[in-house]
């Protein structure tokens, strides 16, 4: 891939005698924003998201704690403002507090504007405190459906009421929630209203994101696909949405709900992709940098991170991974493209 440099991109001439550039990629666009998948692991089995007997990464690949808090600090440096902590489900990896309480330094000294996570719902009530303690002000929990069946049936062994107790914990520690649901075609296409009603009682705002092409999951993919277009129409006949410039720096479009007061995002990757703003970059928990969530290019950033205890050739690697980001994805769902448009799993790249 030809990649055109900005007149930010690195120069590590200047690197070594002024402050670190800003990522900025070849189409402009300022990367302030870090995924950080800290495990690919997760207690769960969501049918869109895993293969059911799912074979995960040796735990010798992972990297270390300390590791992930160093490559994330570095990108803070860098002037990453908002670090996001995802898996697998986050809250499964052993001693996970340690680094949310490392991280949280960051917004102390002003240099992070913000910390959070996106959960399964199911740790919740054993970590909520710790993590607002820690400085996590707002968290998304993952939940496609208020039906204790049909949560067991799309998280293959899920428990709904465990998770509804993590969400009340969640409330009760004054975090901010946001519900993420994945739209699925007859699976929970006939809960949109009852969703959209139990966050506004709940004062949790909901957003609903097209099912995604990526990883071998079976044949049933093509057929959980619900575009947005269709739901949005749909509610349109029975719920006021008023446009909003609410933002929360991720892919979402707000809307206002007049009916409950609360906001309700879509994310549409397949219908409408959102990738002129992408100012974000996600990575994994071996190290990889992925610029592109719907693309394969990644970046090794565990061996720059290992080959020293300074960070400049591992600033280099991001400046020059951040030079590869492409302009776009390429997910398409549809007869003719079953096939899932990256090979890996989401828990890999990080929800």
């Amino acid at each position: 891939m030809s990649t055109v440099l900005s007149e930010n991109a690195y120069n590590p001439d200047r690197a070594a005698t002024s402050a670190p550039a800003p990522l900025i990629d070849p189409f402009a666009r300022l990367i302030s924003y870090l995924r950080v998948s800290v495990t690919d692991r997760c207690d769960l089995r969501c049918v869109y998201c895993m293969a059911e007997d799912m074979t995960f990464l040796p735990k010798a690949e992972v990297l270390s704690l300390e590791e992930l808090d160093r490559l994330c600090s570095a990108f803070v440096d860098l002037g990453v403002r908002k670090l996001r902590l995802t898996g697998g489900e986050p809250l499964v990896r052993k001693n996970i507090m340690w680094l949310v309480r490392r991280l949280g330094r960051h917004l102390n000294t002003g240099a992070l504007d913000e910390l959070t996570l996106t959960s399964n719902g199911t740790q919740l009530a054993r970590y909520a405190d710790e993590l607002a303690d820690a400085g996590v002000r707002r968290i998304n929990i993952s939940l496609d459906t208020l039906d204790s069946n049909k949560f067991k049936a799309i998280t293959r062994w899920g428990n709904l009421e465990q998770v509804l107790d993590g969400i009340a914990a969640a409330r009760k520690a004054g975090l901010a929630i946001k519900i993420n649901t994945v739209a699925l075609r007859g699976v929970n296409d006939d809960e949109i209203d009852r969703l959209i009603s139990w966050c506004g009682e709940c004062g949790f705002d909901l957003t609903f994101i097209e099912v995604m092409p990526m990883g071998e999951i079976g044949d049933q993919r093509l057929d959980q696909y619900l575009p947005m277009s269709m739901i949005r129409s749909d509610l349109a006949k029975r719920w006021k949405l008023t446009e909003s410039d609410h933002t929360t720096g991720g892919p979402a479009r707000y809307f206002n709900l007049e009916e409950t007061g609360q906001r309700l995002g879509f994310i549409t990757p397949l219908t409408h992709n959102f990738c002129e703003s992408c100012n974000r970059v996600r990575l994994t928990c071996t190290g990889n940098l992925f610029m592109c969530l719907g693309q394969d290019d990644a970046a090794d950033l565990r061996a720059p991170l290992r080959a020293s205890d300074d960070n400049a050739l591992l600033t280099e690697a991001i400046h020059e991974a951040i030079n590869r980001k492409p302009k776009g994805h390429d997910f398409v769902i549809d007869r003719r493209h079953n096939a899932p448009a990256v090979g890996r799993h989401m828990s890999v790249t990080g929800g």
